[in-house]
């Protein structure tokens, strides 16, 4: 796994603390401003995900999935010349995290953790956030603090527009003046970006394909189905289709299923002998569940943000074909001849795409390959998502 480029901050906002890397630990050291057109970058995530927090449990084997020594690899902005500070968790006492989540359940975003990590925020060049519940609290900081210095906001969204139609028209309200003050919303699916941009008229809006760490992809190793096939499944997110997926493979007894999630209603699982729902206790028993699966099946529901992209990622890095519903923009990251995509919510769909992929080795051989040159360089992965993140806080500043 990649270690960081450059040391990172905490959110103090001062001459902070860095980690300096993953094998040496946490290390102490200053960092100044003096280089030429460096960009100081605050990224703010979500409470837990802080810089220290996330790299413990990373270098401990805690964070199941490809992932980072630092959350979304952000880090790697330190490359192309940011000096990265990533937001902090506050250790709380039970009091302290009952308030905090009270105040996210009435307001739908997470304001204290932004108001803890403010000194970080607001002595900031920009400020990157990963999802709504972020930045729609750092704009409620800024429209409270008023500062006579503002750093910029790539407010980038994911469910947002998704959940637009279920909020109360007092919350409708109050995100669209918060949203109307960012400097740009970013979205990682086209269906997405649509959506805003009709939403939001007055704000910019810029697709930034999401992308995982790509460099450990190895060639695919070619191999034949196993008798019974066997197929495994991945993911929480809200829009994962379990009852038509389930429908699919509990008619196809010549197939043996795994499910890796902690959302799967048990009453689904009643007489399908042949499904299985697994939970990997670390990364390692993730992979193995990869190496084990002769293809991976994603059922979802309609949806505008891509979900499963962060799954069909890792599947094509590990050399896993994948079937897939056709939705949510997907086809931007991967065409159809990388992914074998198929009517969402048709289990008969799904049941025909097994049964074909089956039958054809050179065919299914072709798709892995192809969803791999995806992810080359250049390509769908975290490096390219992150300097498309610098490009366009260069232009943001710029324009001022």
């Amino acid at each position: 796994m990649h270690a960081p480029a450059a040391p990172l901050g905490s959110s103090n906002g001062r001459n902070a603390p860095m980690i300096a890397g993953v094998e040496a630990g946490l290390e102490a050291e200053v960092m100044s401003h003096d280089h030429a057109g460096e960009i100081r970058v605050f990224v703010h995530l979500a409470h837990g995900f802080g810089a220290r927090n996330w790299n413990e449990k990373y270098r401990n084997g805690q964070i199941i999935g490809i992932n980072e020594p630092f959350a979304y690899g952000y880090h790697r902005a330190a490359e192309d010349g940011c000096q990265v500070t990533y937001s902090e968790d506050k250790l709380e006492r039970k009091i302290e995290r009952l308030f905090r989540l009270a105040v996210r359940y009435f307001l739908h975003f997470d304001f204290v953790h932004a108001w803890r990590n403010r000194k970080g925020i607001c002595t900031a060049d920009v400020v990157w956030t990963h999802t709504e519940s972020q930045h729609l609290a750092i704009l409620l900081l800024f429209w409270a603090m008023r500062p006579t210095r503002r750093p910029k906001l790539i407010a980038q969204s994911v469910w947002l527009i998704d959940r637009w139609p279920k909020f109360s028209r007092l919350h409708r309200w109050l995100f669209k003046k918060l949203v109307s003050r960012a400097d740009m919303l970013t979205l990682h699916s086209p269906e997405n970006l649509k959506v805003a941009r009709s939403l939001f008229p007055g704000v910019r809006c810029e697709l930034v394909l999401y992308g995982i760490n790509a460099e450990g992809m190895a060639p695919p190793q070619f191999k034949r189905f196993c008798d019974p096939i066997r197929l495994m499944s991945v993911g929480n997110d809200e829009d994962r289709d379990w009852t038509t997926l389930i429908q699919a493979v509990r008619r196809l007894p010549c197939c043996e299923l795994r499910i890796a999630s902690q959302k799967v209603p048990p009453k689904l699982l009643a007489g399908a002998k042949n499904i299985a729902v697994v939970q990997p206790k670390s990364n390692n028993e993730l992979l193995q569940l990869y190496e084990w699966a002769d293809v991976l099946v994603l059922a979802l529901r309609p949806n505008l943000h891509a979900s499963g992209i962060t799954v069909l990622e890792e599947a094509a890095l590990r050399g896993v074909p994948v079937i897939c519903s056709d939705v949510g923009g997907l086809r931007a990251y991967f065409p159809g001849d990388a992914v074998k995509y198929v009517r969402p919510q048709n289990a008969e769909a799904i049941r025909s795409a097994i049964l074909e992929m089956a039958k054809d080795d050179e065919s299914r051989w072709g798709v892995v390959k192809r969803a791999q040159a995806r992810m080359g360089p250049g390509g769908i992965n975290s490096q390219s998502y992150v300097k498309r993140h610098v490009e366009l806080s260069r232009d943001l500043l710029f324009e001022s």
